[in-house]
């Protein structure tokens, strides 16, 4: 744990951050920011140590309110912090919406990581709701203001690695907002990612740092029932590309004793880390599959350069697909039957593109319907309803966005392979068919890999042993054009979850690309009616 109070005192700039922020309503509460420093009551939280802030928010419809709310800024949730300016978490209360006083007590908390590319986000430096954001771009970079997820690209989606969301116009979507527009409490993590390292060259933020750091702020709400305004057994959380999946994890995996070791050592709260529904968009998760998946479903998409990816690598790692899928004897929704490598393509057509292609083109104006038919000849329009065969859905996509091996690079490029670093080491392999493509047959993977994986991974807490749990409540999206992982990978998480008998709300966004969400208002709604939440006035 010495590491820790260096690294954290180092991150914030040489001042060590408090457990509470200073506010102007109530003192801060100290905190050493050293391993087991802090006194016995570092985990409560102070409910008057806040500033009291009003902005105008605009919502899914396009209606502008004015959010009066109280902002607890930088509460540290841990007792031994590895680096506070990571692990701690801003708190956004409604008091007033368009000079109504609201009643937050019971108000759903909407958990909203904002994690990008599994690198570091830090809320220490937000000045209010919706201010949390990955600091540091692919390759290392830490400027906090040139992450992807500031902006969209000029394509209309976030750019790989980013965090953000983006509307149908191509507007950035804040949920933290529309959910505080909303009458909900929002709760906006930290959380160390992979790019960290300390002035010995240990990187601090690798795998499973982020999920530890999620569960640990589940659990620093949970144990602050009854001064942190809001519902703790109506926690709903969000995220985007890896925040998509660490929200996955977050509600497969609840309370889950293989955290327990990890929690204690950063002092967690001692109470539950399990969530009543999770929010995943484009989630990149089940890296270990990851690679076989995508060349599955884009193997034959050329690179943006137009040349073809090495297709003996993509046909092997193919294989590899057949086998896992067949290994989890998955059934489609909707009575689809048993999921393989064979049938998956129409799977995904029948039961996601399709649907998606109908509602797209059934909102459209007869004159822009036409006009985007005689565009899109390889689309049957007929009774109201779009058709078309994978191979042309394919066509359609164009260019896949990474080369082979999407995640588990050769040469230990990706960002993944950071991810799965250890110690002084960078990057490592985490797949038995890279590690033996680059040092031979012989090689053997780190013996903590299978256990890292597994933390980092929900697959298995759905199919392998079903977490008793877990959140029941699923809301999954992404565009059917996003090619950063494979469509199988979401589809997966809801036939497991579907199988369980859990409530699953699964949809592909027609032509968007990495991190749409457009549907915003449709999840704010989502969360009333799933949590019964009626909001009260005073």
């Amino acid at each position: 744990m010495g590491i820790g109070a260096t690294a954290g005192v180092a991150a914030a700039g040489g001042i060590a951050l408090t457990a509470q922020a200073s506010s102007g309503t109530g003192a801060a509460s100290g905190g050493s920011g050293a391993a087991g420093a802090a006194s016995s009551d570092a985990l409560a939280f102070d409910k008057d140590a806040y500033t009291t802030l009003t902005t105008t928010i605009t919502d899914a419809d396009g209606a502008d309110h004015e959010v009066e709310y109280r902002f607890h800024k930088a509460v540290t949730y841990v007792a031994a912090p590895v680096d506070e300016k990571y692990q701690c978490l801003n708190v956004s209360v409604p008091v007033r919406i368009d000079g109504t006083a609201v009643d937050a007590t019971d108000a759903p908390i909407l958990f909203a990581n904002s994690v990008g590319g599994y690198m570091p986000s830090s809320v220490a430096d937000a000045t209010g709701v919706g201010g949390g954001g990955a600091t540091g771009m692919p390759g290392g970079s830490p400027s906090a203001s040139t992450a992807p997820s500031a902006s969209a690209s000029a394509s209309g989606e976030v750019a790989s690695g980013g965090n953000g969301m983006v509307n149908a116009q191509g507007g950035m979507v804040s949920l933290p907002k529309l959910a505080l527009a909303a009458g909900y409490v929002v709760v906006e993590p930290g959380a160390r990612g992979r790019t960290l390292v300390d002035a010995d060259g240990t990187y601090y933020g690798v795998a499973p740092a982020a999920i530890v750091d999620l569960k640990a702020a589940v659990r620093y709400v949970r144990s602050n029932k009854g001064r942190i305004p809001g519902d703790v057994d109506r926690i709903v959380s969000s995220g985007t590309s890896a925040g998509g999946a660490l929200s996955s994890l977050l509600g497969a995996s609840g309370d889950s004793p293989l955290y327990d070791k990890l929690l204690a050592a950063i002092g967690a709260a001692d109470a539950s880390d399990a969530i009543f529904a999770t929010g995943a968009w484009c989630p990149i998760t089940d890296l270990e599959h990851a690679d076989g998946a995508y060349e599955w479903n884009w193997g034959t998409n050329p690179t943006s350069s137009g040349s073809a990816v090495d297709q003996a690598v993509s046909k092997e790692l193919r294989s590899q697909f057949a086998e896992y899928q067949a290994s989890l004897r998955l059934k489609g929704l909707n009575g689809f039957g048993t999921l393989t490598a064979r049938n998956y393509d129409e799977y995904l057509v029948r039961q996601y593109m399709e649907p998606s292609a109908t509602r797209y083109l059934a909102a459209l104006s007869d004159a822009d319907r036409t006009t985007y038919l005689a565009a899109n000849t390889f689309i049957t329009w007929s009774g109201g309803r779009a058709r078309f065969s994978w191979a042309d859905f394919l066509t359609h996509v164009g260019a896949r966005k990474k080369s082979t091996p999407a995640f588990d690079a050769f040469d230990l490029s990706a960002g993944e392979n950071n991810l799965f670093g250890k110690g002084t080491a960078k990057a490592r392999h985490f797949t038995l068919y890279s590690l033996r493509h680059e040092n031979g047959g012989s090689a053997r993977l780190d013996s903590d890999l299978p256990a890292t994986l597994h933390l980092m991974n929900p697959m298995p807490f759905l199919t392998e042993r079903p977490n008793p749990h877990r959140t029941k409540h699923w809301w999954i999206r992404l565009g059917t054009k996003d090619s950063d992982t494979s469509h199988t990978v979401s589809a997966n998480l809801a036939a497991a979850a579907n199988a369980l008998g859990d409530e699953v709300d699964h949809l592909y966004y027609w032509d968007e690309g990495h991190g749409a969400n457009t549907d915003p208002g449709d999840f704010i709604k989502w969360i009333a009616r799933i949590t019964n939440h009626t909001p009260k006035t005073k």
